[in-house]
């Protein structure tokens, strides 16, 4: 069986390694088997942060909804279920935007799910 040697290929690997390393304190950026461990733990970490940043973000409109609700004099959940009785198919992250940045047109929408309750 033939010796093999991977000069280049291993220079390849270790060069992407530290690459993505660049920019880590200490030995983290510079030595290969420390780079290696500290690459591995923050791929580890994005992948599980991309999946919290979705749930963090519904939160975040979820809150945002809940306060513009209550300022035109519903709760949160009052408010989402006439929308739905309502047929009114508007996503949390909508809304949330509706409240923030347009607050005029979300009081309306807050009207009509109060006009229909009372109805």
């Amino acid at each position: 069986m033939s010796k093999v040697r991977r000069g280049t290929k291993r220079r390849q690997r270790r060069a992407k390694v530290l690459e993505r390393a660049k920019g880590f304190r200490g030995a983290k950026s510079r030595n290969y088997r420390t780079a290696k461990e500290a690459v591995e733990k923050a791929l580890s970490y994005a992948y599980r942060d991309r999946r919290a940043r979705k749930r963090d973000m519904r939160n975040l409109w979820i809150i945002r909804i809940k306060a513009a609700a209550l300022a035109d004099g519903l709760t949160y959940s009052r408010f989402m279920n006439g929308l739905k009785k309502q047929n009114i198919l508007l996503d949390r992250k909508i809304l949330a935007e509706l409240a923030v940045g347009s607050p005029g047109v979300f009081s309306r929408l807050a009207q009509t799910v109060k006009d229909a309750a009372v109805a």
